[in-house]
């Protein structure tokens, strides 16, 4: 039987635009689901990118969506609204468009889904972010095939190496760079064909000298900026390059000529606006196309480090740090 759920719960708050000092737990009423939404007891959250950039004041939530940082959750349904179809108990993982650093968190129960087998709650934590990102820009939006070549830089973040599992299992080849050799080393492990230190070689240099000048089919870009014109100049004919972020900015200057000649699509997508609906699209193809690959243990979530819910700080340092590989998860239980 569940416990009952506290008029109260603890969360983390933003007390000003900074860095991880500006972090604190405080206590704020548990949050009511409406009908088709579940209230998560949250076990685990995952630390994203998104989340830091909302600290710092630079990424502001979506209208109606929670101000509490997090954007992944996995826990046990505490209350199921009118029409939700799971039930009190149940354990799942969601994307959530806010509200996950929390002891509970209200989401959409087309958004959710159920816990891999054979997956922890602390590994199911770190989920939904990168895997609903990755689905739905390289597969959905790219369309990613067997045999392609395929590009994503910063492979050894949380987005780079589900990115790097799931077209390696695909069958595509696999291109990424990383910041150190080691973090190198830990991609091809991943199932990357070739990974450069991007702090060392020249990515397009490499990529056309292995291709003969061919070039790969997709790129996942999530740094813009001097990137993006490299990336162009490594597309091959008919090429996709996909950004979802910009961590070197986003106002860049580009030859058209190539992209014509060459006949690339060069296009982008955000996450945390989408509507429920879409979510719910990418949910359903995640379950049948994905969760058979992690529950053979084909492919993994990549944890790099758990830190219990009242470090919260501890685990953004650790996270701009930069030396992360995977996930930064919080535990909400310890």
């Amino acid at each position: 039987m569940a416990s009952p759920v506290p008029a109260n719960m603890r969360f983390v708050a933003v007390t000003a635009p900074g860095g991880p000092e500006v972090l604190a737990i405080r206590e704020m009423p548990t949050p009511v689901p409406r009908a088709n939404e579940v209230l998560i007891k949250v076990h685990a959250a995952g630390v994203n990118r998104p989340d830091i950039l909302q600290r710092q004041g630079k990424y502001p939530p979506p209208p109606g969506a929670s101000p509490i940082l997090g954007l992944e959750v996995a826990g046990t349904v505490a209350v199921a609204g009118m029409n939700a179809p799971l039930n009190v108990g149940d354990p799942v993982c969601a994307l959530v468009p806010g509200g996950g650093y929390a002891e509970y968190c209200i989401v959409p129960a087309s958004n959710c889904l159920p816990i891999p087998r054979g997956l922890s709650m602390q590994a199911a934590g770190g989920i939904a972010e990168t895997f609903f990102t990755v689905w739905a820009n390289v597969f959905q939006i790219a369309r990613l095939q067997r045999g392609e070549l395929f590009l994503v830089h910063g492979g050894a973040g949380g987005i780079g190496t589900t990115a790097i599992q799931l077209a390696h299992a695909t069958g595509a080849q696999v291109f990424t760079t990383a910041g150190s050799d080691q973090k190198c080393a830990i991609c091809i492990e991943h199932g990357a064909n070739y990974a450069f230190n991007y702090k060392t070689q020249d990515f397009e240099q490499e990529i056309l000298r292995i291709t003969e000048s061919r070039g790969v089919d997709v790129i996942l870009d999530m740094v813009g900026g001097s990137y993006t014109e490299k990336n162009v100049n490594c597309l091959a004919l008919r090429g996709r390059l996909v950004q979802i972020a910009f961590q070197q900015g986003a106002k860049v200057t580009l030859n058209l000529a190539k992209i014509t000649q060459k006949r690339l699509l060069i296009t982008g997508s955000t996450l945390r606006p989408r509507s429920a609906e879409d979510k719910a699209a990418i949910a359903q193809e995640l379950r049948e196309r994905v969760w058979p690959l992690l529950e053979n243990k084909e492919i993994k979530v990549v944890v790099d480090r758990v830190v219990p819910f009242a470090r919260v700080q501890e685990a953004h340092e650790y996270f701009d740090s930069g030396q992360h590989v995977g996930k930064v998860i919080l535990d909400m239980t310890l």
